[in-house]
């Protein structure tokens, strides 16, 4: 059961988070009419390890809000960093084991995408 006290938090982090994953694609579509398929394939991978865990992160960590629900909020962001940890861990092993993706356009993207939550603030005004 999440809290309505939650719901606009869980809204902006979902924002954000499609807004990565817009960024992923375009870099994506940009990277594949420059660099060739084989690139534009890895800035998407590299966009998917990013945004991936972020999702995750964003449906654990605001399901609670409010000083009644400390323990469920403390509980929440703890499991959801822990399986945005994992999960990043098990997508950068899965991809770079079983694809064969150019490292550069990988990381690239990956770096990318995670700027565009630092500058989150700059895109989205109350």
């Amino acid at each position: 059961m999440t809290n309505k006290l939650a719901s606009p938090y869980r809204r902006a982090a979902f924002k954000l988070i499609c807004l990565q994953g817009l960024v992923a694609l375009i870099a994506a579509v940009i990277i594949f009419i420059g660099w060739g398929v084989d690139a534009g394939r890895s800035v998407l991978a590299g966009g998917v390890v990013a945004v991936l865990p972020n999702f995750v992160f964003a449906a654990y960590a605001f399901r609670f809000m409010g000083a009644s629900k400390a323990n469920q909020v403390y509980t929440s962001l703890k499991r959801g960093n822990g399986l945005k940890f994992l999960l990043t861990i098990i997508l950068f092993a899965l991809i770079l084991k079983s694809y064969s993706v150019i490292l550069m356009p990988f990381f690239c993207a990956y770096v990318l995408v995670l700027f565009i939550g630092l500058f989150a603030p700059v895109f989205f005004k109350h």
